[in-house]
């Protein structure tokens, strides 16, 4: 407590802050302990209900009864709905049995619930004999990055390690299809529209777009009322008139019966596609065409969307080995510079943010005004917020060789954010080890 006997010290913000940083971390990794050890007491609860049902012999209903029986048993002693305990039961058993290397670096503190529960999930559609595989291959990857970013990493790792193609998984994920409501309180309903990926992105993006401009036109227009509302609300009114009079009602640019401004906005969705995915749509698995910020995509819609879109694409040219990008280049009439950041960050390099570089502006990293060139080794893309952060805030940032930047906290703490590399071309496996007969004596091959 502060007794006002002299001011607080302004200097002594950042040492005071770094303190709480530390407590902060030291606190995490003590609930990550906990919160392990009370997955691996649900899995033991639910490996003793299912072993004492298969002494039995008892069929999977049975089984299922047993551990809904402890589920309820759990529930009760914590004042929770054995539903949810249920859930949280078998999802430990699914940690436990096919996940440890997750677990044991969530205990350590290395993981955090969130990293956890994207491992989890991304790994949910895996057949039980690959996931020992991908396991390793997550923790391993999981260093440094926030949940938001290991989810698109994981999602492509996942998608070679899967025995079936993305096409045809997307082919019957297609089937699930639908628009279903959800009705909730105070007279407001849920309406859910399951679609594939590529198109509902493109749908709330064009969304999005359309509510800005609606926005901003009230706001340019002096004789209109103040226009207070969020972007989600004139994102649902103008979804609402789309789809009951097929045109956007609240575009108040309108002179006429036509859509105005905001009928002629179309979404802008951000894809990177694999040239050899496009020529060979058989290893669309070892490197799948991605969708930015939301994971793979299908061979098939990558290819639809290169062969019917009238924007340019932007030809990548990168390491064989690496996947870092050299350069990129276009027939068409768009800025080198742009190109090539565009291709080299494909996102926020704010470290762990996932917004994609079109929603994104390109920032200065050592500000023009202070004699910043405009090249590309003093430039990246960061979205609105983390640019008004760079900005407004103490934190300071340092553009390193290719393209790495080295983001320095109020309190001195650093954190480096490299650009996400391109898979490489060239892929070097190990040769399998000589037979235990074989007279190899170890001599290294010539190449």
């Amino acid at each position: 407590m502060h007794d006002g006997s002299s001011p607080t010290n302004p200097t002594d913000g950042p040492r005071v802050l770094s303190v709480l940083v530390d407590e902060v971390r030291r606190a995490s990794i003590a609930l990550a302990a906990v919160e392990a050890a009370r997955t691996r007491a649900l899995a033991e609860a639910g490996h003793l209900a299912l072993d004492v049902m298969a002494g039995q012999r008892a069929s999977s209903r049975a089984a299922e009864l047993a551990l809904r029986e402890v589920a309820s048993e759990i529930a009760a002693a914590e004042n929770l709905s054995d539903r949810t305990v249920h859930t949280q039961m078998t999802r430990a058993m699914t940690l436990v049995d096919d996940y440890p290397d997750t677990l044991s670096a969530w205990e350590s503190g290395t993981l955090t619930r969130t990293h956890v529960n994207t491992i989890l999930d991304v790994g949910s559609p895996l057949p039980v004999e690959v996931r020992e595989q991908f396991d390793a291959l997550a923790v391993s990857t999981a260093e440094g990055l926030s949940p938001g970013r290991l989810r698109s990493r994981l999602a492509a790792l996942a998608e070679r390690l899967h025995p079936t193609t993305l096409t045809e998984r997307h082919r019957r994920g297609r089937d699930t299809r639908c628009v279903r409501i959800v009705t909730g309180p105070d007279g407001m309903s849920d309406l859910v529209a399951t679609l594939p990926t590529v198109l509902a992105v493109g749908i709330h993006d064009r969304l999005t777009l359309q509510a800005k401009a609606l926005i901003d036109a009230r706001l340019d227009d002096p004789q209109a009322v103040s226009d207070e509302r969020t972007t989600a609300q004139p994102r649902a009114d103008i979804l609402t008139d789309l789809l009951l009079t097929a045109a956007p009602e609240a575009d108040p640019t309108r002179t006429d019966d036509g859509p105005g401004a905001l009928g002629a906005i179309r979404a802008r969705v951000q894809v990177v596609v694999p040239a050899l995915t496009i020529l060979d749509p058989t290893a669309e698995n070892d490197d799948p065409a991605e969708l930015i910020g939301h994971g793979p995509l299908d061979a098939a819609t990558a290819r639809g969307l290169a062969e019917a879109t009238t924007l340019p694409w932007d030809r990548v040219i990168t390491h064989p080995i690496t996947g870092a990008v050299l350069h990129t280049d276009t027939y068409h009439r768009t800025t080198a510079i742009d190109r090539y950041l565009r291709a080299r960050d494909r996102r926020c390099r704010w470290p762990g943010c996932t917004v994609p570089a079109i929603r994104c502006e390109v920032d200065h990293t050592r500000e023009h005004a202070l004699g910043g060139p405009t090249h590309v080794a003093n430039l990246a893309h960061l979205c609105q917020r983390h640019h008004t952060q760079k900005q407004f805030t103490r934190w300071s940032v340092e553009q390193l060789p290719g393209g790495i930047l080295q983001w320095t906290s109020p309190t001195g703490r650093t954190y480096t954010d490299e650009p996400l590399p391109y898979s490489p071309a060239v892929r070097f496996l190990p040769d399998d080890p000589p037979p235990p007969d074989s007279d190899d004596d170890g001599t290294p091959p010539p190449f």
